[in-house]
């Protein structure tokens, strides 16, 4: 019998991670089940996606769904793998999955330099003051003033950037500031000396890094020792004008924290994670010229999709015909994700 690949992806999301279409990217896997435009707004409800589930072996998720747990599992017995088209499992996937013999895969590598390089381009729009001026001029103010009122910018040849997490998305930002002639060091206590050699990177302790950094760039995973790592003591000792981009978890920083530094204008920060999404249109971040803010969306490239859905496309290609999976997330690295 063929094996039953169910599909809850909503339609404009298929269209990105599957631009020739469903059938020609995952036709030749199996039977398709592909979620009706009907029931794709309603993905968040566990009863919808069960009912597409039920009789599959292989169920590719996106990020409205429901978590696969559950009424979900119970409704699908034949369910063997899950390949999720985007970067973090967690709210996707329960343990109870994993309990029942289900494995699990997942698309963030493709993501990596979608994400490398939009932490380049906001640490870029900070040295250069880009939104302090792009702020400055919608909000009326005249053009000397504008000019004048400009902290000190810098090129990022030379500029000291501390890296937090030699992750894949880190990596891909630290050949890429390396390349425009950034001096780069990382806090990660799981990098060898051999790893840094090859990228290029100093490794120090955190709060090293956060000293001696005229950008510091967020790149870690949330784990039980990650979660709020940057509180008011590691804020405060960033130099004076320092740069903070954080396109990887909200988690990593206190924000309550982060704000009280960014209302006292100490520092300048470009922020594409938050604790609270969407971010709420009265959010004090909104008001604040020296943050720059885009909405969760740093891995979201055409490129990036594609090759997220031709991952997902392989991963099942490879589990069906027995072979190993190759970005497996298994129930030890899943309890362990904040």
């Amino acid at each position: 019998m063929s094996p039953v690949v169910a599909v809850a992806v909503p339609e404009d999301l298929r269209a990105l991670f599957f631009p020739d279409g469903v059938d020609v990217a995952l036709g030749g896997l199996g039977e398709l089940r592909v979620v009706s435009s009907a029931d794709e707004v309603a993905l968040g409800s566990a009863e919808v996606l069960a009912a597409l589930a039920g009789p599959a072996d292989v169920l590719v998720t996106s990020w409205p769904c429901a978590s696969v747990t559950g009424p979900v599992l119970d409704a699908a017995p034949r369910l063997r793998l899950i390949a999720h088209t985007g970067a973090s499992v967690k709210p996707y996937v329960g343990l109870d999955a994993f309990a029942r013999g289900v494995r699990v895969t997942q698309a963030g590598a493709p993501m990596a330099r979608a994400v490398g390089e939009q932490a380049l381009a906001l640490t870029l729009a900070l040295l250069h003051r880009v939104h302090r001026f792009d702020h400055a001029l919608r909000t009326g103010v005249s053009w000397a003033d504008a000019k004048a009122a400009a902290p000190p910018r810098h090129e990022l040849a030379g500029s000291p950037v501390g890296v937090v997490g030699a992750s894949r998305t880190g990596r891909a930002y630290v050949e890429l500031v390396r390349a425009l002639g950034g001096v780069v060091t990382v806090a990660d206590p799981y990098l060898s000396d051999a790893e840094a050699a090859a990228l290029g990177v100093g490794v120090a302790d955190l709060d090293t890094v956060l000293r001696g950094s005229r950008v510091l760039a967020l790149h870690a995973p949330v784990l039980p020792e990650t979660r709020r790592m940057i509180g008011a003591r590691e804020l405060a000792l960033l130099p004076d004008d320092a740069l903070l981009v954080n396109t990887a978890r909200s988690a990593l920083i206190d924000g309550d924290a982060l704000l009280a530094e960014l209302r006292a204008g100490r520092i300048d920060a470009a922020i594409d994670v938050y604790d609270e999404e969407p971010l709420p249109v009265d959010h004090p971040l909104r008001s604040l010229p020296n943050v720059l803010l885009t909405p969760h969306e740093a891995g979201g490239t055409v490129e990036a999709r594609v090759r997220g859905g031709r991952l997902v496309a392989a991963e099942i290609g490879r589990f069906l015909a027995g072979a190993p999976l190759q970005h497996e997330v298994t129930d030890d690295q899943l309890a362990r994700l904040g």
